[in-house]
């Protein structure tokens, strides 16, 4: 776990440093900034430009993960191949955006007209991220993941805010903040390509044929099979947000983004120890060292649980005060169940461990296909139900249950197949210290104003979760790693 923890650690705190720009942009300066439509325009096309991503990509990047440890040379050319592959799936993606444009028109024209004026920077959108993925996956093989998160979670959304408050200023209209999302986007993708230039591992390299035999077509095909799956996923995160809307207005879509931001930061680790962890997971099924697998699945697993749960009830706890400090919070505050239901549907996420990982990385990766598509297909039905009668908490419930659902059926299939469990004592243990730590927190207020509130209250959430940790006896083997961290810091080794 050395590499793992110390890229882990690099990403994790880049990824926070972005969830510090991401709260500022999106729960004061957008807000403020913007009208409530605005946003809505404003984060449905960012939505669309990335759902395009994953159909696009051709399931190139879980492809280029899997298949790096199986080449000793020709890691240029791989590179190359994959480029040149994922630019046809863009121009796939492209042909089917204009042949059903007509479509995707009559899907907003009703209850959201705005979004139809900039369905061009859509496809922008999902160039750059486009490339940005490929060049991800190429780094993340060489577990170089950090700095590609810094040029994702930091820099983008630095940059984006700097659009919003040039906007705030009076300098660019919003037009030209929209149409500089396509700006925002290339930048960050430049980034992480100078990146890969420094550290000397990006070359084109065109020569396919040095390839071992049956190697393009063996990554070819898992790639097909795997990328849907990806897209899937893909829908199932971005869908819900699309949907309201279509079906709502864009107002309340920037009442559901806000309270889905804020539901984010919980599962912020899982996405960092899940970047590092990957391709270790496909090292180890090359090496056919399953016993390491599932030893690194139960470690995972109760890792992410310990601190997302903190993170979840730290936010619950403190759910009314952040609401206060946001701008036109009458308005924006009426998305405060959505926090709660997207919260527990990333806690199940964070509690089944890294399955998705394994799966795609396992011979059974055909089933993970089989069971995101059936997935993609559910939360889109549960919308169309949910939405249309309890509004964004709807779309959140639906959200929350196809999360549920969809983990505990890969759950289920990884323990018959490869009598593989994330699960232990210590995950009760650490449910256990969750409900201790939360139980006074609901009672006690202290009347304060929403900083001080906020303060008084994290501090009792946090001295909370320590001390029934001690009591039963849970997260020591967290805790023994960030001492022995701490202490080689301390020594300089």
């Amino acid at each position: 776990m050395g590499k793992i923890a110390k890229q882990s650690l690099q990403t994790a705190l880049f990824s926070y440093i972005g969830v510090v720009i991401g709260y500022f942009n999106v729960l004061w300066l957008f807000p403020y900034a913007l009208e409530a439509s605005q946003l809505g325009t404003f984060r449905t096309i960012q939505d669309l430009g990335l759902l395009f991503v994953p159909f696009a990509q051709l399931g190139l990047g879980h492809g280029i993960t899997r298949y790096f440890p199986k080449l000793k040379s020709n890691h240029s050319a791989f590179l190359s191949f994959s480029i040149l592959l994922a630019l046809g799936g863009f121009f796939l993606v492209c042909s089917l955006f204009l042949l059903f444009k007509t479509q995707l028109i009559a899907l907003f024209a009703t209850n959201s007209p705005q979004v139809i004026d900039f369905l061009q920077v859509v496809l922008l959108i999902t160039l750059f991220s486009l490339l940005s993925s490929i060049f991800d996956s190429y780094a993340r093989s060489y577990l170089k993941v950090a700095v590609p998160t810094f040029f994702r979670e930091v820099f983008l959304r630095l940059l984006t805010g700097i659009l919003v408050g040039t906007y705030f200023l009076g300098w660019i209209g919003f037009e030209f903040v929209m149409y500089g999302l396509v700006l925002v986007y290339g930048i960050s993708t430049s980034g992480v390509l100078i990146y890969l230039l420094w550290l000397g591992v990006l070359k084109f390299d065109f020569r396919w044929s040095n390839f071992p035999k049956g190697f393009r077509s063996s990554f070819l095909r898992f790639s097909l099979i795997t990328f849907l799956a990806t897209a899937a996923s893909t829908l199932i995160m971005k869908i819900d947000s699309i949907m309201v809307s279509s079906m709502v207005s864009l107002e309340a879509n920037a009442i559901y983004t806000i309270a889905f931001s804020m539901a984010l930061v919980i599962e912020l680790p899982r996405r960092a120890i899940s970047q590092v962890v990957m391709p270790v997971i496909a090292a180890h099924f090359t090496k056919g060292n399953f016993q390491e697998i599932n030893l690194l699945y139960k470690q995972v697993s109760n890792r992410q649980l310990y601190i997302c749960l903190l993170l979840f009830i730290g936010i619950w706890a403190n759910i009314d005060s952040l609401y206060f400090l946001i701008p036109n919070r009458e308005i924006y505050e009426t998305g405060k169940y959505v926090v709660f239901l997207i919260g527990l549907g990333k806690l199940f996420d964070v509690v089944f461990s890294v399955n998705s990982e394994v799966l795609v990385f396992s011979k059974y990766y055909r089933f993970n296909l089989v069971a995101t598509i059936l997935m993609s297909l559910t939360i889109i039905g549960l919308n169309y139900w949910l939405i249309p009668i309890y509004g964004i908490e709807g779309a959140a419930i639906a959200s929350a249950l196809v999360m549920l659902l969809f983990n505990l059926v890969k759950y289920i299939f990884l323990k018959i197949k490869l009598q593989f469990d994330p699960f232990s004592i210590e995950t009760l243990k650490i449910l256990a210290v969750g409900i201790a730590a939360y139980l006074p927190m609901y009672f006690l207020k202290f009347g304060q104003g929403p900083m001080l509130e906020m303060v008084l209250t994290s501090g009792c959430v946090l001295i909370g979760y320590l001390f029934f940790s001690f009591v039963f006896g849970a997260g020591k083997e967290e805790w023994r790693w960030i001492l022995e961290k701490l202490k080689s810091k301390k020594s300089g080794s």
